[in-house]
C-alpha cells in the first residue's frame, strides 16, 4: 500500500503578525498534486491540523476545501490525529459520520483500540490513531497510574498492540516527542522540564509511525519511525530545513519504501546579514524579493528609517536586527566617560540624513557636552 504522511499544517497560524494562509494554501495544493501524481492510496496528517484549539473561520474554510479535493474529488482515504494544538473535540465533530465519506479523525481515547482498516492487493492495512494527550488524560481514560508522556505512550501503545490481529500490517500515528530528536523554535512545548520526552521503542512492533509534533523532518530508533516535519517554515530556526511529504510503499512482508518528496513554497522563510548599502545593491537582481526575511545589518551608525528603505525591495521583511550597533553599544559601555565619539558618531550620521548637512564647529561641540553630562548622570545613579 503506498500512502503520503505529512503533518503540522498549523492552518491560521500568523507570523510576526503576518498570516500565512495564502501560503498554506499554496503548500496544501501541493500536496493534493503530489497525492495524485504518487497515486497514493491513503493520505496520514500527523496533528496539529490547525494552529489553535479555536481556529478562525478562514482556517476552518481552508481545511473544508482541502478535504474536498482529497476525500470528494481524488477519492483518497484521510486519515488525521488531534495534536496539541487542535482541540480534539472541535476537529472530531462529527467524525462517526464523516468517515462514510472517507475521513478518518481519531482523537477519540476511548477508541484508542479501533483501528481504520484499509485493503490492498496484500491484505489489510490498520492504521492506529495515538491523537496528543497528556497523561492527565490517560490517567483517566485508562485507569492507570500515568504521570509522563512517555508513561502515556507506553500505555497507548499497549493497548493498540493487544489488538493486533494476524496477518495485519499495522501503522501509527503519533503526536509526541521522541527522545533525542531535534527540535525547532517554532513548536510549542509539551511541558517543562523534559517530561515530554517518549522513547522510540514503545512504536517498535509496529511497521511504520507516522510522527507529528516536531517540524523538521527526520526519523529516530529506525528508518520507519518518522517525522515528516511541518510542510512550512514556521520560525527562521527553520531556514535551512528541507520540507517535504513522505511516500510509503508498505509491502507485504511489513517492511517500507521511503521517499521524502519536497515541497516548494509560495514564499521562502530566510535572513539576510550584511550593511544596508550591500544589501540595496544585491536586492537589485534578487529573484526572490517576496520571502520573508529575516535582516541582521552589520552598520554601526544610525540609519533613518531603515526599515523603508527596505521594503522599497523586500516587502515581506518580518524582523530586523542591528548586531553592528549593539557591537558599538556594547564596546562603549566599557569606557563610559572616556570616550564619546561613537554616540558622537551617530548623531552626526541621524543629523545629517534629517537635515541633509553637517553638523557646524558649534553644533558638535554643544552636542559632545550634552553626551559627557548624560553619561556623569548616569554614573552617578
Amino acid at each position: 500500500m503506498r500512502f503520503l504522511h505529512t503533518s503540522d499544517w498549523h492552518i491560521g497560524r500568523a507570523f510576526h503578525n503576518v498570516s500565512l494562509l495564502q501560503d498554506q494554501a499554496y503548500i496544501l495544493q501541493q500536496i493534493i498534486d503530489i497525492a495524485q501524481a504518487q497515486s497514493v492510496e491513503a493520505i496520514l496528517v500527523s496533528g496539529d491540523i490547525y494552529d489553535r484549539s479555536v481556529p478562525p473561520a478562514t482556517a476552518v474554510e481552508l481545511l473544508t476545501l482541502t478535504v474536498d479535493k482529497i476525500v470528494n474529488e481524488l477519492n483518497i482515504p484521510l486519515i488525521m490525529i488531534s495534536g496539541n494544538h487542535d482541540s480534539a473535540q472541535r476537529l472530531g465533530f462529527a467524525a462517526r459520520q464523516l468517515q462514510q465519506a472517507g475521513l478518518f479523525i481519531l482523537g477519540d481515547l476511548s477508541a484508542i483500540s479501533t483501528p481504520v482498516v484499509l485493503q490492498d492487493a496484500e491484505g489489510e492495512v490498520a492504521f492506529w490513531g495515538i491523537p496528543y494527550a497528556d497523561p492527565a488524560s490517560v490517567r483517566s481514560a485508562f485507569k492507570q497510574d500515568v504521570h509522563t508522556h512517555d508513561q502515556a505512550i507506553a500505555t497507548m501503545c499497549q493497548s493498540i498492540v493487544a489488538s493486533f490481529k494476524p496477518g495485519r500490517r499495522n501503522v501509527a500515528l503519533s503526536h509526541c516527542f521522541i527522545d533525542g530528536s531535534t527540535e525547532s523554535d517554532s513548536e510549542r512545548p509539551l511541558s517543562i522540564g523534559g517530561a515530554d520526552r517518549v522513547n522510540w521503542q514503545h512504536f517498535s512492533a509496529f511497521d511504520y509511525v507516522a510522527l507529528g509534533h516536531l517540524h523538521g523532518r527526520q526519523f529516530k530508533g529506525k528508518d520507519s519511525i518518522r517525522y515528516s516535519g511541518s510542510p512550512l517554515k514556521y520560525s527562521f530556526s527553520e531556514e535551512f530545513q528541507i520540507k517535504s511529504v513522505v511516500i510509503v510503499d508498505l509491502k507485504a512482508d511489513g517492511s517500507c519504501a521511503i521517499e521524502q518528496v519536497p515541497l516548494l513554497a509560495k514564499r521562502n522563510m530566510r535572513s539576510i546579514t550584511g550593511s544596508l548599502a550591500d544589501i540595496l545593491q544585491a536586492a537589485v537582481t534578487d529573484p526572490h524579493r517576496d520571502d520573508y526575511l529575516l535582516v541582521k545589518l552589520t552598520d554601526s551608525h544610525a540609519i533613518l528609517d531603515v526599515m523603508g528603505k527596505l521594503r522599497e525591495f523586500y516587502p515581506n521583511i518580518l524582523h530586523l536586527e542591528r548586531p553592528g550597533l549593539m557591537a558599538t553599544k556594547d564596546s562603549t559601555r566599557v569606557q563610559p566617560k572616556k570616550n564619546n565619539a561613537s554616540e558622537q558618531s551617530m548623531f552626526n550620521d541621524f543629523f545629517n540624513q534629517v537635515m541633509d548637512r553637517a553638523l557646524t564647529e558649534a553644533e558638535s561641540t554643544l552636542i559632545d557636552k550634552v553626551i559627557m553630562d548624560l553619561q556623569e548622570t548616569g554614573d552617578k545613579s
